[in-house]
């Protein structure tokens, strides 16, 4: 009773708005919820998408990532991140070899700006929901440039030796299998150069998740 009555007087202080058309009640409400493209399953891919990057889902992303830093948006885009990967008959068959959950790391001082890892609250939220383990085993050692307007292979550079393993956490991948969490993928140079280093780690093999393709 108390939760419910906390909980009913912080939308009235703080009301939540649809981040699209802004009607009262929701982040996303059912209209707009009508306009998100789910992905279709592609076998042949290393990755795995849930929703498409266009319209509402970026406006979504946005207020995730970016100021006033909508942090509580997390059910909304793990809801959406769930119901479509369990759609997806590769993704269910890989999630019975009991993967780890790994997520791409923000640098230091960009997690500081923000105050947390978008990738990380999308990875945390899908192995609670799948019964997985979360680790962090991936630090970010170079402060690479928004990969947001580059180009395919400025894309690569950018990345090229952004991440490094934690040394100490060598038993918890060797010969296991992975699922790589970041919100946005589009020619997936980001995830790639990421698995490289978990697959030196020992990883047995890595898969990518993402909320949307671009």
């Amino acid at each position: 009773m108390f939760t419910s009555n906390f909980v009913g007087i912080l939308d009235f202080l703080f009301p939540k708005y649809c981040v699209n058309c802004k009607k009262l009640g929701s982040y996303l409400c059912s209209d707009c919820f009508s306009y998100i493209s789910f992905s279709e399953q592609n076998t042949n891919s290393r990755y795995f998408s849930a929703i498409a990057y266009k319209g509402v889902v970026r406006k979504l992303i946005f207020q995730f990532k970016y100021k006033p830093y909508l942090s509580d948006l997390r059910s909304v885009l793990s809801d959406l991140f769930y119901e479509s990967l369990i759609q997806q008959e590769k993704f269910m068959q890989i999630l019975e070899t009991n993967p780890i959950l790994v997520s791409i790391p923000l640098h230091k001082s960009r997690l500081q700006k923000r105050g947390y890892n978008h990738a990380q609250i999308l990875a945390e939220d899908l192995a609670k929901r799948f019964g997985l383990s979360y680790v962090d085993l991936l630090k970010r050692v170079k402060k690479t440039l928004s990969q947001y307007g580059l180009k395919k292979d400025e894309r690569r550079k950018n990345v090229a030796g952004a991440f490094v393993f934690i040394n100490d956490k060598q038993q918890v991948i060797r010969d296991r299998y992975v699922f790589l969490v970041d919100d946005i993928l589009t020619t997936g140079a980001t995830i790639n150069e990421a698995t490289l280093v978990l697959q030196k780690a020992g990883a047995k093999n890595v898969w990518g998740l993402a909320l949307a393709r671009d």
